[in-house]
C-alpha cells in the first residue's frame, strides 16, 4: 500500500494493535510531532496481522509513538541545562541533569497511578542504581541508550529483578517497546529497555513488524553446527552476513529478563560442542573481571555437561571495522586446544564517559576481590578456583559452568585412583625405588579420604611430586607408562583446595540452582558465595532470597560458614581453612555489601557492621566433622536472626551454644524482642521506681537526648530536684517515648544537646523523625517545655547561626504546631557564657518550678556531682566497679564507675556504626571498653606482643592499636571480658594502671633505633618517672589481679602478679594504730585536676612532640661518650581545646631550664604539686597545667617551684642538631643489632586482604621468642620498630616482613608523616571520621603531589575526630579537625619540627572539598618555596596564615574569610 508523493513512516504500535503512519513530504520534512499532529497528516489503520512498512525512521518518533495514553511523566537525562539532546522524545519531556542525581529526582516525583518513562545513558543508570531499589514498585519504563557500546551493563543490573529488553534494530525496538509498557503496567514495576541509539540512527527500516518478539532469534545457522555464538553486542546483523561456511549457529539476545533458559535450550542443536559468548565491551584490554552474563547463561550447567559441551569462553568486542575477520577470529579461538579465555577484539571507547563507566565497574571488582585475595594468601599454589579462568582475579559471578568442569576433573581423578589401586604391586615396576613408589601410591590413595588442611595439602603434594618423579624415571615399565598416559603432568597427581565463586543470585531458587547440585553431589568442593546486597536494600527487595546457610545445614553433611571480611578477618581465615579441610561439600557465605560501584571500603565496613550487629548477617561456622554435638556449631557474633535461631532450636544447638557461651543468652533473647516492647519495659520500670518513692504530687516526665552525656546528666539532676519538691518525676531517653501515649503524660520536659550541624543526638533522632512525620497526633492536653544545650560560636558564620540549639528550637516549634501547651518558654544554654549552659538553665528552671507551683518548697540545693566528687568518694578509685563487673544484666558500668575506670586505663565505648541498627532491633547500644597499656619507654617483648595479639582476637575487635603516645590499645572489649583481658596483660608484666585518668600517664620516649646506649638511658628514665608517679592505691590489684580466675591461661598468673617488682601496689600502708589503709602521698584522695603527661626526646628526633606535653624533656647527650648529661625541661604544653571557644587553646611548653638526670624526678614532682594545688577543679576545660601556668604567669610558677625544692634550673643547654622526623627502614646500632621502622598506618595493626600485617608481626614475635632475641619499640607517630635483630636472624625476619607487606618504605612523604586518632565509630568524643578517612584523603592527594614533583617531600598532616587533640594536630603543618559528620576545620602553619602551633585556615569544610582546598596550596608551595623550606613555614611566610607565637593567641589574627 502507498500514498502518492510520500514515503511512509512507522510511528507506533499501540497495545490494541493499531498502527500509525505519518506522511513525510517529498522535501523530507515532517508536518509536526506525531503526538501533536492528530488530524491532518496522521493516518490510522487497524490490523491484526503483520505488515511491511518502508521508509526512513527516526528513533525519537518511534519511541514517542509507543507512549500509552496513561503516561504520567516523561523524563530524559541530559549533560547540559540547554541545547539539543537525543533523549528528548517529546516537547512535554522534563529535562534532568546528569550530574544532579536524576534518578533521585525521579524517585521523588513518580507514583504508582500511571506509567512514567525516562530516557537516559548507560553511565547514568549505573550511577542511579541505589534509587532503582526505591523505585521497585513503580511502573516506569527506562530507555537506556547503549551509547558506550558496553553491553555488560545489561547483566550488571540483573539483580534488580526488572524485566529487561535489548533492541538493536527497529523491529525489536517496536516489539520490545510495546512489551515494556505492557509489563510495567501489569506488574507495577520498572522495566529496562536497552537501545542502541547509534545503530538505529544510521539505518533505514524495511522489515516485517509483528506483535511478538523472539527472545533468542537465530540470525544464522548451518545443518549441524558444532559452535554456538551467543551475541550480546550491536554486531549481530554484521556477523550474520559472514557466518556462511563457518558451521556455527549465531543467536542474538533480545529479551534478557525474564530469562527463558528452557526456551533458549530448545534452539541449541545437540551437535553444539563449543559455546562462545560475544559481549559488547567498551573498556578494552583483556577483562579478567567478573562477567555476570555467564551466571545466567549456565544456570543449569549439568544439562550442558550432558550435551557434551567441551568449551565455554567469553569474548569481548569493542569498536570493530572488519566484521568478517573478527568473526573468524572468534570462531578460531573457541575451537583451538587452548582458547584465550579473555579475548578482546576491536578498539575500546575512549570518551570521558567510557572512562568513568570503566572506573565504576573496576571499583566493584576491587571490592569483590577482597575474599579472593585471602584465598590466594592461604592456599597459594594449592588453590584451584575453578571458574577463575586462570587469572589472579576470579570471575566471581559465573560459577555454574565451573561445577561441570570440576565433575570432569573428578571423573578423570577417579579413573586415575582406580588405576593406581590396581598398580600397587612392586614387581610391576623395574626400579630400585619400586617399594617406595608403591608405598607412596598407597599413601596417595588414602589421602583421598582424609581431611586435608592447608599444611596437609602441602605434605600431600610432596607425595604427589615424588610419585611423578619416580614414574618418569621408570619408562621401561608398562604400568608406569599407563599411569603417565592417564596422568601426564605432575598436577594430575596433586591435591587442590577446589573453589567455585558465585554471587547471591544462587539464593533465589535453591532447589534448581547450582547450590543444590553441589551440595547433593557430596563431592569435596567448596562454594564461596558473595552477597553484596546491603541490609536496607534487602528489606526493600520484594524478591524472596533463600537462606543458603540454613538450606545447606539441613543436609547435615555439609560444612557451612557465614563470614564478613570487614567484620572479623580472623573468623574468615578460620572458615576458609576449615572449609578446605572438610572432606565433602562446603559453603562459605561471604558478606560484601555495597550500594553502588562508588562505595569505598569505609562505607562497606559500616554496612557490614550494621548487618552483623543487628543479626541480619550472623557470623557462624557449622562443621559436621566435629564429633561433639555442641562443638559442631560455633556462633562468632552475638545476635542472630529468628530463622537461624529457630533452626538451632530445632537442632538443639542453641541451648548447647548458650551453655558453652552464657553471655550470648542475653543478646540472643534481646534480638527476638521488638522496639516497642523495650520501650514499655523501660517505662514500666520508671513507673515502678516512682511508686516505690511514694510521691503524690503531679507527674513530671523528663526526656533527654544526649551524645556526650551533658544533657543526660542535666535531665537526671532535674528529675532529682523535681522529686525533692514532691513531683512524680521520671527520667528516660527520648528513645523510650511512645508517641501515641505522649498526649496523656500531662507535664513533659525535653532536654536535648546539639549534634553536628544542628542535628538531634543519636538517642533523639528516631523520636524526632517520628514526630515530624506525624500529622494526626493531637497534643492539646500536653503541657511541655524544652531546654537545649549548644554553643553559639560553634558555627561562627552568620549564615550558620541557625545551627545553634537547632534541635531544641525545632522541637519546641513542632510541639506548638501540634497544639501542645508551652508552660515555660524555650530555654537555651550557651557554652560561650561564663558559666556555660548553667547561665541559661538557672533562669529556665526557676520559671519551671513557679509554673508547677513548687517554687516555694524548702528544698536544699542539690550540688551537681562532679568528677572531683566522684574521685573523693571513690575509696581510692574503687567505686562500685566490682559490683558493676558482676552485674551480667548490663553491658556497661555505672556512669560514676566509668569515670573511675579511666584511672585503671580503660574507657567506655559505644560503636556508633551499629547504633541505629541495634536500636531498630530493640537492642541496647553495643557498649564495650577500650583498654590502654602503660608502657613507659614504648618497648615490648615478643611475649607481650603475642599476648596482646591473642587478646585482640579473643576479647577485642581483632586489631591492635598503637597510640600517639607509643603504647597499645585494645578496642571493643566487652565488660564480661575486661577482667580477663587486664589479667592477661599483667601476666607479661604490662599493666593498665594510670594509662588514663587525672594522674601522670604513660611516659613517652623517642624510639631511637640507631643508638642503643642513649636509648637505654632515656628509656630507663621514662620507666623511673612512670614508676615514681604511679598511684599507690591497692584498688587496681584488688579489683583485677587478686586471687585466681577460671579464664587464666596459666595457673601461675597469681604468683606472677604477686612477685612482680614495681607496678600496681599490692599492700596497703601501715599507719598509726596499726591500721592498713590506702594513701596517696603525692596525689591525695582527689588526685590531679586533669591528666598529666611527660615526653622525652633525643635530638635530632622529635617523634614524641616534646613541646606538646605538660612536661617535655630534651636529652642533652655528650657526643664523645653518648652519656645523657641532663635535660632541657619544658612545662605547660597541651593540645586539647574546644571549637570556637576562646577560653580554651592548645599550648607549647615553656622552657624552665636544664636539669641533671638525678634531679629530673624531683623537678617534675614540684611541677605536679603546683598543678595539684592550683589547677582548676571546677572547670575541667580549664584544668590542664597550661592554664594554671598562664593564669599564675610563668614568673609566679617559677617562684612556686623554688618553694618545693626545685630552686635552680640551669640555663638551657645547646642542642646539637635541629630536630627532624624518623625515617623508615633498616639501621644498625653501635652494638651491631639491627632495627627496622615499619610503617603502620595510623597505628592500626590488622589483617586486611591487601596486607596481613598483624599476622606478619605475630610471626616475627614468634620467631623472636624462638631465637631468644629481639623486641618491639613503639613510636609516638604510631609505628613499630622491629628492634634488636641479630645479623644471623636478619634473613628470616626480612623474609617474613616481605611476605606480610611490612617492608614497604616507598610510601609518599605525606603518608609517612601522617597520623590520626581513632575517631568514629568507637571514640565517645569524636564528631567525625578520622583514622578511617585519613588514608582515603591521602590517596586522593598523592597523585597530585606526584604531578607536582612533591611525592617524596614530607608534609606533617594530622587528623582528629574532635578538637581534643589526641594526634597532636595543632603542631602539624596541615591539621584536619573534626567538627561534625563529614565537616572539618583546616589548620595550617604548624612547625615541621613540632615547635610552632598552627592557625585556622578554613572552618567547616566538607570532606569532599578538602582535596580541592589543599591542592592549590601544594602547587603554590612547589612553585614559590625557598630551598629546604617546609610547607608549614611557607604558608606563614607567604601570608596564607599568620604565625601562632603563643597558645593564647591561636584565635587571634584569623582572617574573616576563614568562616
Amino acid at each position: 500500500m502507498a500514498l502518492p508523493h510520500t514515503q511512509l513512516l512507522l510511528c507506533c504500535i499501540f497495545l490494541d494493535a493499531y498502527i500509525y503512519i505519518q506522511a513525510q513530504g517529498e522535501d523530507g520534512s515532517f508536518d509536526a510531532d506525531p503526538l501533536l499532529a492528530c488530524n491532518n497528516t496522521r493516518l490510522r489503520y487497524r490490523t491484526d496481522t503483520a505488515m511491511t512498512i518502508e521508509g526512513p525512521v527516526t528513533i525519537q518518533h518511534v519511541l514517542a509513538g509507543l507512549f500509552p495514553s496513561s503516561v504520567d511523566n516523561i523524563f530524559y537525562v541530559a549533560q547540559e541545562k540547554s541545547g539539543k539532546c537525543p533523549y528528548e522524545i517529546t516537547d512535554a519531556s522534563t529535562r534532568l541533569l546528569k550530574n544532579e542525581d536524576p534518578f533521585g529526582v525521579i524517585a521523588q516525583l513518580v507514583g504508582k497511578d500511571g506509567v512514567s518513562v525516562v530516557t537516559t545513558d548507560a553511565l547514568s543508570i549505573m550511577n542511579g542504581l541505589p534509587h532503582l531499589y526505591i523505585l521497585k514498585d513503580v511502573p516506569l519504563v527506562i530507555n537506556v541508550d547503549m551509547d558506550l557500546q558496553d553491553y555488560s551493563v545489561v547483566p550488571a543490573l540483573k539483580d534488580l529483578g526488572f524485566a529487561s529488553y535489548v533492541s538493536a534494530n527497529y523491529e525489536t525496538l517496536i516489539a520490545n517497546g510495546k512489551q515494556s509498557f505492557q509489563v510495567a503496567l501489569e506488574t507495577l514495576q520498572p522495566v529496562l529497555h536497552f537501545i542502541d541509539f547509534a545503530a538505529l540512527t544510521k539505518t533505514s527500516y524495511v522489515a516485517e513488524v509483528t506483535s511478538e518478539i523472539d527472545a533468542f532469534p537465530i540470525l544464522a545457522t548451518s545443518q549441524a553446527p558444532d559452535t554456538l555464538l551467543f551475541n550480546l553486542s550491536s554486531y549481530g546483523e554484521q556477523f550474520a552476513q559472514h557466518a556462511a561456511n563457518l558451521n556455527i549457529q549465531l543467536t542474538n539476545i533480545n529479551q534478557y529478563r525474564p530469562w527463558k533458559l528452557t526456551e533458549f535450550l530448545q534452539t541449541v542443536p545437540n551437535t553444539i560442542k563449543r559455546i562462545v559468548i560475544v559481549q559488547g565491551y567498551s573498556r578494552g584490554g583483556q577483562s579478567k573481571a567478573f562477567d555476570p552474563l555467564l551466571l545466567d547463561f549456565f544456570q543449569d550447567f549439568a544439562v550442558l555437561v550432558q550435551r557434551g559441551v567441551k568449551q565455554v569462553v567469553l569474548t569481548n568486542v569493542g569498536k570493530i571495522t572488519d566484521a568478517k575477520t573478527t568473526l573468524q577470529t572468534i570462531v578460531d579461538n573457541v575451537r583451538s586446544d587452548n582458547p584465550d579465555q579473555h579475548l578482546y577484539l576491536g578498539k575500546p571507547t575512549t570518551s570521558p564517559a567510557a572512562t568513568q563507566f570503566a572506573e565504576s565497574v573496576a571499583n566493584v571488582v576491587k571490592l569483590e576481590t577482597a575474599y579472593l585475595k585471602v584465598l590466594h594468601e592461604l592456599f597459594s599454589t594449592n588453590l584451584d578456583i575453578i571458574n577463575e579462568y586462570g587469572s589472579d582475579t576470579a570471575n566471581v559471578a559465573a560459577p555454574e559452568y565451573g561445577f561441570g568442569s570440576f565433575l570432569r576433573q573428578d571423573e578423570a581423578r577417579g579413573e586415575l585412583v582406580a588405576l593406581v589401586k590396581k598398580s600397587l604391586d612392586p614387581s610391576l615396576y623395574h626400579t630400585e625405588d619400586a617399594g617406595e613408589l608403591v608405598q607412596l601410591l598407597s599413601q596417595w590413595v588414602a589421602l583421598h579420604d582424609a581431611n586435608l588442611g592447608d599444611a596437609e595439602l602441602g605434605a600431600a603434594n610432596e607425595v604427589a611430586a615424588k610419585i611423578f618423579n619416580i614414574l618418569q624415571s621408570n619408562q621401561d615399565s608398562a604400568v608406569a607408562l599407563d599411569l603417565l598416559k592417564v596422568a601426564p603432568r605432575e598436577e594430575c597427581f596433586q591435591f587442590k583446595s577446589h573453589w567455585l565463586v558465585g554471587s547471591d543470585a544462587w539464593s533465589y531458587d535453591l532447589g534448581h540452582s547450582g547450590v543444590h547440585q553441589v551440595l547433593a553431589s557430596k563431592k569435596n568442593i567448596n562454594l564461596l558465595i558473595i552477597d553484596s546486597e546491603p541490609y536496607e536494600k534487602s528489606r526493600a527487595n520484594p524478591r524472596h532470597k533463600k537462606n543458603v546457610g540454613l538450606y545447606a545445614m539441613n543436609f547435615h553433611d555439609v560444612y557451612v560458614a557465614s563470614v564478613a571480611v570487614y567484620s572479623s578477618y580472623t573468623q574468615l581465615l578460620a572458615a576458609f581453612l576449615e572449609a578446605s579441610a572438610f572432606n565433602g561439600p562446603s559453603v562459605v557465605l561471604a558478606y560484601l555489601p555495597y550500594s553502588s560501584e562508588k562505595d569505598t571500603p569505609l562505607e562497606v565496613l559500616r554496612e557490614t557492621k550494621n548487618a552483623v550487629e543487628c543479626g541480619y548477617w550472623p557470623l557462624y561456622r557449622y562443621n559436621p566433622a566435629k564429633d561433639a554435638d555442641d562443638a559442631a556449631f560455633t556462633l562468632d557474633s552475638a545476635v542472630i536472626r529468628k530463622e537461624l535461631q529457630s533452626f538451632l532450636d530445632r537442632e538443639n544447638k542453641l541451648s548447647l551454644l548458650t551453655k558453652r557461651t552464657p553471655e550470648l543468652a542475653r543478646d540472643i533473647e534481646a534480638s527476638a524482642s521488638d522496639v516497642i516492647s523495650r520501650k514499655v519495659e523501660n517505662r514500666a520500670k520508671a513507673a515502678y521506681d516512682q511508686l516505690l518513692e511514694g510521691l503524690s504530687g503531679p507527674p513530671l516526665h523528663i526526656y533527654y537526648a544526649s551524645d556526650g552525656g551533658n544533657a543526660t546528666a542535666l535531665a537526671k539532676r532535674l528529675g532529682n530536684r523535681a522529686s525533692a519538691r514532691g513531683l512524680k518525676s521520671t527520667v528516660l531517653s527520648m528513645d523510650d517515648i511512645i508517641l501515641e501515649d505522649l498526649a496523656g503524660e500531662e507535664n513533659v520536659i525535653f532536654v536535648t544537646s546539639t549534634a553536628g550541624q544542628g542535628e538531634f543526638p543519636q538517642d533523639g533522632k528516631t523520636f524526632w523523625e517520628e514526630l515530624k512525620g506525624s500529622l494526626d497526633v493531637d497534643l492539646a492536653s500536653l503541657n511541655f517545655s524544652v531546654f537545649g544545650l549548644g554553643d553559639s560560636q560553634y558555627w561562627p558564620r552568620k549564615e550558620d547561626a541557625r545551627y545553634y540549639n537547632k534541635p531544641a528550637k525545632d522541637l519546641f516549634a513542632r510541639l506548638e504546631l501540634l497544639t501542645a501547651n508551652p508552660i515555660v518558654p524555650l530555654g537555651l544554654g550557651d557554652d560561650q557564657d561564663a558559666d556555660g549552659y548553667q547561665t541559661g538553665y538557672a533562669e529556665w528552671e526557676k520559671q519551671l518550678w513557679e509554673v508547677l507551683g513548687v517554687s516555694g518548697a524548702d528544698v536544699p540545693e542539690e550540688k551537681e556531682i562532679t568528677n572531683e566528687d566522684i574521685k573523693s568518694q571513690s575509696n581510692f578509685l574503687r567505686g562500685t566497679i566490682v559490683d558493676g563487673l558482676n552485674d551480667k544484666s548490663a553491658m556497661q558500668l555505672a556512669a560514676d564507675d566509668q569515670q573511675l575506670l579511666k584511672f585503671h586505663g580503660c574507657y567506655s565505648q559505644n560503636d556508633r556504626d551499629v547504633l541505629e541498627a541495634r536500636k531498630a532491633q530493640g537492642l541496647e547500644p553495643l557498649y564495650s571498653v577500650m583498654a590502654r597499656i602503660r608502657l613507659p619507654g614504648g618497648v615490648a617483648t615478643p611475649e607481650q606482643w603475642l599476648v596482646l595479639n591473642r587478646l585482640s582476637d579473643e576479647d577485642g575487635n581483632g586489631t591492635m592499636k598503637i597510640t600517639t603516645r607509643a603504647t597499645f590499645q585494645l578496642h571493643c572489649v566487652l565488660k564480661n571480658n575486661l577482667k580477663h583481658t587486664i589479667r592477661a596483660m599483667n601476666s607479661t608484666l604490662m599493666d593498665t594502671l594510670a594509662a588514663a585518668g587525672d594522674v601522670n600517664r604513660n611516659t613517652m620516649c623517642s624510639a631511637l633505633p640507631a643508638n642503643a646506649k642513649v636509648h637505654k638511658q632515656v628509656s630507663e628514665m621514662g620507666a623511673k618517672i612512670s614508676e615514681h608517679f604511679l598511684p599507690k592505691t591497692t584498688a587496681y590489684y584488688e579489683i583485677w589481679l587478686q586471687g585466681p580466675d577460671e579464664r587464666d591461661y596459666d595457673s601461675n598468673w597469681e604468683e606472677i602478679f604477686g612477685n612482680r617488682e614495681g607496678g600496681p601496689t599490692k599492700k596497703k600502708a601501715l599507719v598509726a594504730g596499726n591500721s592498713l589503709v590506702d594513701i596517696e602521698p603525692l596525689y591525695s584522695p582527689v588526685y590531679l585536676p586533669r591528666k598529666f603527661k611527660v615526653n622525652i626526646t633525643v635530638p635530632p628526633y622529635n617523634d614524641v612532640d616534646v613541646w606538646s606535653s605538660d612536661v617535655g624533656l630534651i636529652a642533652i647527650v655528650d657526643p664523645a661518650t653518648d652519656i645523657v648529661k641532663g635535660y632541657n625541661m619544658y612545662t605547660g604544653g597541651g593540645m586539647g581545646t574546644t571549637h570556637n571557644n576562646k577560653k580554651t587553646y592548645p599550648r607549647t611548653g615553656s622552657l624552665l631550664g636544664f636539669v641533671a638526670p638525678e634531679e629530673v624526678v624531683a623537678a617534675i614532682e614540684a611541677v605536679m604539686i603546683i598543678q595539684r594545688d592550683n589547677g582548676s577543679r571546677t572547670d575541667r576545660k580549664h584544668a590542664r597545667l597550661k592554664y594554671t601556668i598562664d593564669d599564675m604567669t610563668k614568673e609566679v610558677s617559677r617562684r612556686r617551684l623554688r618553694s618545693f625544692g626545685a630552686d635552680k634550673f640551669d640555663p638551657r643547654a645547646a642542642i646539637r642538631d635541629q630536630v627532624k622526623h624518623r625515617h623508615f627502614g633498616w639501621v644498625k646500632d653501635e652494638t651491631g643489632l639491627n632495627h627496622f621502622t615499619a610503617f603502620i598506618e595510623n597505628g592500626r595493626v590488622e589483617d586486611t586482604p591487601d596486607r596481613a600485617q598483624k599476622t606478619g608481626l605475630r610471626k616475627i614475635a614468634e620467631l623472636m621468642q624462638k631465637q631468644g632475641s629481639g623486641n618491639f619499640r613503639l613510636t609516638g607517630n604510631q609505628h613499630v620498630v622491629i628492634s634488636s635483630i641479630k645479623d644471623e636472624h636478619l634473613d628470616a625476619v626480612k623474609a617474613l616482613m616481605k611476605k606480610y607487606s611490612l617492608d614497604n618504605t616507598e610510601l609518599s612523604g605525606l603518608r609517612q608523616s601522617s597520623s590520626s586518632c581513632v575517631g568514629l565509630p568507637t571514640c565517645g568524643l569524636a564528631f567525625s571520621e578520622s583514622e578511617r578517612y585519613l588514608p582515603v584523603l591521602i590517596t586522593e592527594l598523592e597523585e597530585y603531589l606526584e604531578e607536582c614533583g612533591l611525592r617524596h617531600d614530607s608534609i606533617v598532616m594530622r587528623m582528629t575526630g574532635c578538637p581534643n587533640g589526641c594526634s597532636r594536630p595543632y603542631l602539624a603543618e596541615v591539621a584536619i579537625i573534626g567538627k561534625s559528620p563529614h565537616i572539618y576545620n583546616i589548620m595550617l602553619g604548624g612547625g615541621y619540627y613540632g615547635q610552632r602551633l598552627n592557625k585556622l585556615y578554613k572552618s567547616s569544610v566538607k570532606d569532599d572539598d578538602i582535596p580541592g582546598l589543599l591542592k592549590p596550596l601544594f602547587k603554590r608551595w612547589m612553585l614559590e618555596r625557598e630551598d629546604g623550606e617546609h610547607f608549614g613555614d611557607f604558608v606563614v611566610r607567604a601570608g596564607i596564615v599568620k604565625p601562632t607565637l603563643e597558645g593564647r593567641l591561636i584565635h587571634e589574627d584569623v582572617s574573616e574569610d576563614v568562616y
